[in-house]
């Protein structure tokens, strides 16, 4: 089964008696399953540079060093060096492929790896890429640059290490539900909580992305939603017809965040 939201499916097998040329699901899985390229990044399944359906390789950083962005009275921001940046990659596919090789292995050492500055510096790049309104204090991307990017990130890396860190109350407000007169909820992170998250995630990603299947795209790294309906245009033209669509209401509402955290 194709999967385009946050749930991991199994893939469906089917029996050894499988009549040939009977009418099989419109699937990009079948029992068996072959290594796909390794690779992750850090970027969003949006920002694609090509369209594929197997696990991209990472590419590499990009070609800027520290690089100045200049925005109403010559605000500075950093952006991590290509060198750091490889730095980020080695560690990346470090974890992928650790995780890959043993899937049942625990990872007991990764909290140093958050607070790490080129791993600080990767994801304050990621946070100034995306935007994004400012959270409960009011904080934007260009009063962290104005108080200085190096400078909060000092004081998240000692914090992080020395354990003070906490984070801050995210900004409820009410969005409205795509083709729907209800509205749901979306919590806006500070800017400084939203850097930690990235860095976060940048350490843990590789590590569940070594589990994940090959049919699954629903918020990886480099996939989107176009790929999974790519495999699907790809398997009606080899013959398969049938198209399996689930949904879980209000997932996010209802889900116990106790017991997922």
């Amino acid at each position: 089964m194709v999967t385009t939201g946050t749930g991991e499916t199994s893939p469906a097998r089917w029996p050894a008696t499988h009549a040939a040329g009977a009418s099989r699901p419109i699937t990009g899985c079948t029992g068996k399953w072959v290594s796909s390229r390794e690779g992750v990044g850090g970027g969003h399944s949006t920002d694609r540079a090509e369209r594929t359906t197997q696990l991209p390789v990472m590419g590499r950083a990009a070609a800027s060093s520290i690089a100045l962005w200049r925005r109403e009275g010559s605000v500075s921001a950093l952006v991590a060096s290509p060198a750091e940046q490889d730095k980020v990659q080695v560690l990346q596919r470090t974890l992928y492929r650790a995780a890959k090789a043993n899937p049942g292995r625990r990872f007991h050492a990764l909290y140093d790896k958050v607070h790490r500055r080129d791993v600080l510096e990767r994801a304050w790049a990621q946070v100034r890429r995306n935007r994004g309104a400012p959270g409960i204090d009011q904080k934007t991307l260009a009063d962290i640059e104005r108080y200085g990017v190096t400078r909060l990130l000092n004081e998240l890396a000692a914090d992080l290490r020395d354990h003070r860190y906490r984070p801050l109350p995210a900004r409820r407000v009410w969005i409205p539900k795509s083709g729907s007169a209800e509205q749901r909820p979306l919590s806006i992170p500070a800017v400084r909580d939203r850097i930690v998250q990235a860095a976060v995630k940048t350490v843990i990603e590789p590590i569940f992305e070594a589990d994940f299947q090959p049919c699954s795209f629903g918020f990886r790294p480099k996939r989107s939603a176009h790929d999974a309906l790519q495999v699907l245009i790809d398997e009606a033209w080899r013959g398969r017809r049938w198209v399996v669509e689930t949904d879980i209401a209000s997932c996010f509402e209802a889900i116990p965040h106790d017991k997922l955290m």
